[in-house]
Parts: C-alpha cells; structure tokens; sequence
C-alpha cells in the first residue's frame, strides 16, 4: 500500500428492508455502505497536485467494492449504487473528489462494467457528520424505482486530518416504488447514461 493510503478503520452496515408501510416483499431489499477512514496527506496546507493519491486509492476502492458485494449477497444481486466522502476540517472538498475514480470505477469493475455514471456526494465535515449519498441504478441513471439515498456517519471520523470514503449499493429500488417512467427490466444498452 502506498505510504499516502494509510487507513485508521474500515466501517461496514448493511439494512434489510422489509416494507415501508406497504405490504412487506417476499425478498427484502438490502442497502449497504462501506465507509473507509483514512489519513489526509494534503490536510493543513494547499498542495497543488493531489492526483498522485488518486492513483494510490485505486486498490482500496475495488477492495471496498468487492467487500460490499460480497456482503449484499454477490454480484448478480446488486441493481444499484452511489459514492461520497467526508473531508476533515483540515483538508478541502477537492480532496473528496479524489474518490471519483477510485470508488466509481472500483464499482463498475467489480460489477463487471456497470453502464451508467455513479452519483456522488462531498463534503467538509466534523466527527459524527452525516452524509446523505445519492443513488441510482447501475445501468442506467433514469430508472426512477432506484432514485434513492443512503445517510451515512462514523461517530469518530473525520478527524480534522482525515478523510472518509463511502460506497453504496442496493439490490433493488425502492420497496413500494410506483412513480412509473423507465423499469430496471425495460433498460437497453442505450439507457445508461439517459
């Protein structure tokens, strides 16, 4: 691991949603997070390249993809996704989108070529702070059963030198969705992005 990558905690949770009110569903939908606590190297001072701890993130991210799938019941189980970060008090949003590459590739590779963009979220933030990430379908962003979000927090990060990364992945939408529009199973390779 590269000596900018220095990790203090990896933090997992994961919710099995029975119903919303509605009629509960024979298979429950699981929502998980994956949030890794790490040391900021550019924290206290600007420093005008960051992108070499871009590079350096790149197997944390697919790491943290993999252990997520794995915990929401593998690959073929996922529909959908989104990503963020928490700044400490001492770095800049900037090295939050750090996470850009690193977290939304690591996803879509491990999902073997997930088609559409993977939202995001950024902040600066104290210990404790919430993050609400975005969420949309893996294959294509329009798909509004999947339109969602996920509030993550770690009651000790962000230290004010630290930075907290976060994926998101659910295995379906919304439990009792009904708002119409493009259906996950009307998805052609065209949507992606629509």
């Amino acid at each position: 691991m590269s000596e900018l990558i220095q990790i203090r905690k990896t933090v997992t949770h994961v919710e099995t949603i029975r119903h919303e009110g509605g009629p509960p569903l024979e298979e429950p939908l699981k929502k998980g997070a994956i949030m890794i606590v790490l040391r900021n190297p550019y924290a206290g001072s600007f420093v005008e390249d960051v992108m070499p701890m871009m590079e350096a993130l790149k197997p944390s991210g697919l790491k943290a993809a993999q252990e997520l799938i794995s915990l929401l019941g593998g690959v073929d189980r996922i529909q959908s996704y989104g990503k963020g970060s928490i700044v400490g008090e001492n770095g800049e949003l900037e090295h939050g989108a750090l996470w850009h590459v690193p977290g939304g590739y690591a996803m879509r590779e491990a999902l073997g070529g997930a088609l559409a963009i993977v939202p995001s979220a950024k902040k600066v933030g104290g210990m404790g702070c919430t993050l609400d990430v975005p969420i949309t379908h893996i294959n294509a962003s329009s798909v509004r059963s999947h339109f969602d979000a996920m509030e993550v927090s770690i009651p000790d990060a962000p230290r004010a030198n630290e930075i907290v990364f976060t994926l998101v992945m659910t295995t379906g939408g919304r439990v009792h969705a009904r708002m119409g529009g493009l259906q996950a199973n009307q998805i052609s390779a065209n949507d992606g992005l629509r």
